[in-house]
């Protein structure tokens, strides 16, 4: 069940799979890792950023009806699962171009060949041994959106990667316990005027 560590878990997953991807590409091995883009970023190790710099609701999965669960005489209803989507900007640094290059082009290669993470493939508290399934696609940003972004960030225009990571669920802890009608009463009045 995805709690609230569902987002964390997310980006742990990114992390780890391009940290294996691009940990063979030179000596010494490059890493990937979790970011906020602020603050002097080293080169060395050359090394792929992962910032998350959107979250939103999906909106092809809001107004699902509740979850009905019924156990003995009584019923529990449950508001689903929110659906997230979480943007990523992946970014590079390696001291040169052609490195960084290489870096980003692993990238594009695994998280192509690998679209779609579940099993194993999962980390994090939230989705460890969970059924989850991420869909993760590459979703170009506009010159004007990059440009916001990394205006937003104060620093220089860099070469990135965006993708989107979807559908996340976040479990809500919203329930409401309820008892099936067991007799019905149907009364009749006669309504008048009091003279």
């Amino acid at each position: 069940m995805p709690d609230f560590s569902v987002v964390a878990s997310v980006s742990e997953t990114l992390q780890t799979v391009l940290s294996k991807a691009v940990s063979k590409l030179d000596d010494p091995a490059p890493t990937a890792e979790i970011h906020d883009l602020q603050g002097n970023i080293p080169t060395t190790p050359a090394r792929l950023t992962i910032f998350l710099f959107e979250v939103s609701e999906d909106p092809s999965a809001r107004n699902k009806p509740r979850v009905r669960e019924v156990s003995g005489p009584n019923v529990t209803l449950t508001k689903p699962p929110m659906a997230l989507v979480l943007r990523y900007l992946i970014t590079a640094w390696g001291g040169d171009r052609l490195t960084e290059h290489r870096l980003l082009a692993r990238a594009l290669q695994v998280l192509y060949d690998g679209a779609i993470v579940s099993g194993p493939d999962l980390q994090g508290v939230s989705l460890k041994n969970s059924t989850e399934v991420l869909k993760i696609t590459l979703a170009p940003l506009t010159l004007e959106e990059r440009t916001r972004v990394w205006f937003a960030l104060a620093r220089p225009y860099r070469l990135s990667l965006s993708y989107e990571v979807r559908v996340v669920n976040l479990d809500s802890e919203t329930t409401e316990s309820r008892r099936p009608v067991s007799s019905q009463h149907i009364g009749a009045g006669f309504g008048g005027v009091a003279s």
